[in-house]
């Protein structure tokens, strides 16, 4: 098939060829042309000089062409190599078409120039069909023509392309050299097909063409961006047996490689055995380490690398300094990062965009999104383009910090940006994700509606922002639309997207497409997380469905889910609430067996489940056990008690707890002040309730509490037939 297309006239295609009509604009400079000679003679005047004369050489060619005074093939020829030669792509390949079209005949040269014109202009695709123009000139193809189609054609990601024809041009055309297999095999490692690069190794054997230390090098600098740094050691090693000598650039992707995968020692190891081998490290080489070692927080190897490196005399470069910049933020140094950035300034090394970019993003990482809109400034300031990524960053940090009206601001200057920057999918994100949490849902579909229209269709990030905003909001209906959006664009939906609307189902009482969604979720092999299984029992236990909720309990005790506080205090409550007292002693023993100690609300909850259910002894024991584990007992608890001691008109209960509570300084709300009218109100006759009443604290909770005497008259005046006075004896002593 390759061997038919080759063999064809190169096809016609749509190549641009505007760029003539500028030159017409020359004719009147030019002096008047009376014959063919005259023309060759300027055209080769124009084109052999040092520094052509593109402009003018093109406008006489064309008028020659419209005199149909017709320079030879050869003064043509010559000028479709210089228009190559000083990048002028585009009339080359129009200077071509015009000499084919009045059939003067291209040279192998004119041939060769237009492959290259198709490569260097991103339109490899067309320069097989010049190679099959050429063999069908009657032209031989070398080595030459062929690395460099094949090399367009490798840069275009068309590997496949560029390896069928590397087989049929090897097999019948031309013979390839070590720079084709080079080629070939750098554009397979490109594109992560180690294996068949690797096979090339075998083939170039074959063909007799050694392998040298550019093959091996590209090899190994595929294994290791892959991870597979123990392989990149092996292909070091048949190197080595080869007779080659590994270069710097070798061993530095080595140990950047080793150093990416923590493996800190055997990095050193091969960077001491380069110095044995008298290789002197180069900045790139520290970098590997420097860099490496402070985003770990190895601050002192980093440092004494750093000093080595400069005793050695290779200066740190701005890509020495940026990684520093950049384990410094991470290890949330940022005082200190700012003072090394003032250090490289003060040195006169010049900070780039990636430079700027790590420090505006640790800034705002740190919350510090004043100082990092000014390192904004100086960028601009010093005549540094800021990128998509610069104002990504700032979005963030702004939205981060709720200043969403600065983030809009910020969004408009994008637009207004002279070198007009686009704004891509993490731009349009950012604001989304930072109006939902504010809000503003209106706002958030408006920016989502404008991304659209713009050809961007968002990522599973911006659908999971805006269906968790819709659900919070309660807009169902609007939340399920986006869900499909989603799954129309193929998103995957992750542990977010499922969490958002499991959460979202349950807090609109939706729980059978909850749990639908929780079923899916698993059936798609995404994990549930720990929040999922405790949003999921609460609404069971809710609605009474303790046996589903039980259920989802020992699923996650089977997984690596572990339960955890919240998850027990939920099944306890529920098991509770169902009045399995029995099972829900179980779970406190398990709870206490995984070394979780209960907190106030699982206290509060077993004290007021016991109370409901008459078990006051038991209700007394848990409040015992809560005030020795050291956690102070609230308003809800002794409200529960007391509930349960009114119930049983256990007057003396009654008043030993309310005497705890004042000691405890419990604070009264309406609720409980409401619990002791009515208990006091149960209180036999007998009793005077004046000797009884402690004094309740005296502070304020709200503007809800009430003091002992404010209780007093509340009592008296709803309760006229108790006789209660105001005034309380004095305290003696």
């Amino acid at each position: 098939m390759m061997i038919k297309q080759l063999l064809k006239l190169h096809p016609s295609c749509n190549f641009p060829s505007h760029g003539f009509c500028v030159y017409s604009k020359h004719f009147s400079s030019l002096p008047s042309i009376t014959s063919t000679s005259d023309i060759e003679t300027q055209l080769r005047f124009l084109c052999d000089k040092s520094d052509p004369q593109v402009s003018e050489a093109v406008s006489g060619f064309l008028r020659a062409v419209d005199t149909n005074r017709l320079p030879s093939g050869a003064a043509c020829n010559l000028l479709v190599h210089t228009l190559t030669k000083s990048k002028n792509y585009e009339l080359a390949f129009s200077v071509y078409s015009k000499m084919t079209n009045v059939g003067l005949r291209p040279s192998f040269i004119s041939l060769s120039c237009l492959v290259a014109c198709f490569v260097n202009s991103h339109h490899p695709e067309f320069a097989p069909g010049v190679l099959g123009l050429l063999l069908r000139r009657g032209f031989q193809l070398n080595a030459f023509v062929l690395n460099l189609t094949l090399k367009g054609l490798c840069a275009n990601d068309e590997v496949d392309k560029a390896i069928e024809l590397f087989r049929v041009t090897g097999r019948n055309y031309v013979t390839p050299d070590i720079v084709s297999y080079n080629i070939l095999i750098n554009g397979l490692c490109r594109v992560k097909k180690l294996k068949e690069a690797t096979e090339l190794l075998v083939d170039m054997e074959l063909f007799g063409s050694e392998p040298n230390v550019t093959t091996y090098s590209t090899l190994i600098n595929g294994f290791c961006k892959d991870g597979r740094v123990d392989e990149a050691m092996g292909l070091l090693e048949e190197l080595r047996q080869k007779g080659l000598e590994a270069d710097v650039v070798v061993y530095s992707t080595i140990i950047s490689a080793f150093c990416d995968k923590g493996r800190f020692d055997r990095a050193k190891e091969i960077f001491d055995e380069m110095l044995k081998k008298g290789i002197p490290p180069n900045v790139v080489t520290y970098s590997c380490f420097i860099n490496n070692l402070s985003k770990i927080g190895k601050w002192k190897e980093a440092t004494a690398m750093l000093n080595d490196m400069i005793e050695c005399g290779v200066l740190p470069d701005v890509i020495t300094y940026t990684g520093l910049l950049d384990g410094l933020f991470k290890s949330g140094r940022a005082t200190k990062a700012m003072e090394l950035f003032s250090l490289i300034l003060s040195r006169g090394e010049e900070p780039n965009t990636v430079t700027y970019n790590v420090m505006i993003d640790g800034l705002c990482k740190q919350g510090l999104v004043d100082e990092a809109f000014k390192i904004f400034e100086m960028m601009k300031g010093k005549g540094k383009q800021p990128d998509v990524i610069t104002y990504n960053v700032l979005l963030m940090g702004l939205s981060c910090r709720g200043k969403v009206d600065e983030a809009m601001e910020l969004f408009s200057m994008i637009s207004k940006d002279e070198n007009f920057l686009e704004p891509d999918v993490i731009t349009y994100n950012m604001l989304i994700i930072g109006l939902c949490k504010e809000g503003n849902l209106d706002k958030a579909m408006d920016i989502y509606n404008t991304m659209v229209e713009r050809g961007i269709a968002g990522n599973l990030v911006t659908y999971n922002a805006l269906i968790g905003a819709c659900l919070e909001e309660g807009f169902v209906g609007e939340a399920i639309k986006f869900w499909r959006r989603a799954l129309d664009l193929r998103l995957v939906p992750n542990e977010i997207t499922y969490g958002v609307l499991i959460s979202g189902f349950c807090k609109t009482h939706m729980l059978r497409f909850a749990k639908g969604l929780f079923s899916q979720m698993r059936a798609s092999g995404v994990s549930p997380t720990l929040i999922d299984y405790n949003i999921l029992m609460l609404s069971l236990c809710k609605e009474s469905s303790v046996e589903q909720a039980r259920m989802l309990f020992d699923e996650m005790r089977r997984t690596n889910c572990v339960p955890n506080l919240v998850s027990f205090n939920t099944i306890i409550d529920g098991t509770l609430k169902a009045g399995d007292v029995e099972s829900a002693k179980g779970l406190l023993q398990d709870m206490c067996k995984m070394d979780l100690t209960p907190d106030a609300f699982t206290f509060s909850i077993v004290v007021s489940r016991f109370s409901k259910l008459g078990l006051l002894d038991e209700a007394k024991m848990v409040l015992k056990k809560m005030i020795d584990c050291g956690v102070e007992p609230d308003a809800f608890v002794f409200d529960s008690l007391l509930k349960g001691y009114c119930l049983k008109g256990e007057t003396e209960e009654i008043v030993n707890l309310l005497h705890q509570m004042a000691d405890k300084g419990v604070v009264l709300d309406s609720e409980i002040t409401s619990t002791i009218l009515e208990c006091l109100c149960e209180i036999s006759d007998d009793v005077d309730v004046m000797k009884i009443l402690p004094t309740f604290s005296q502070e304020t909770s709200k503007g809800a509490s009430i003091t002992c005497n404010e209780l007093l008259v509340k009592l008296s005046n709803s309760h006229p037939e108790l006789k209660l006075s105001h005034e309380r004896p004095p305290v003696p002593g």
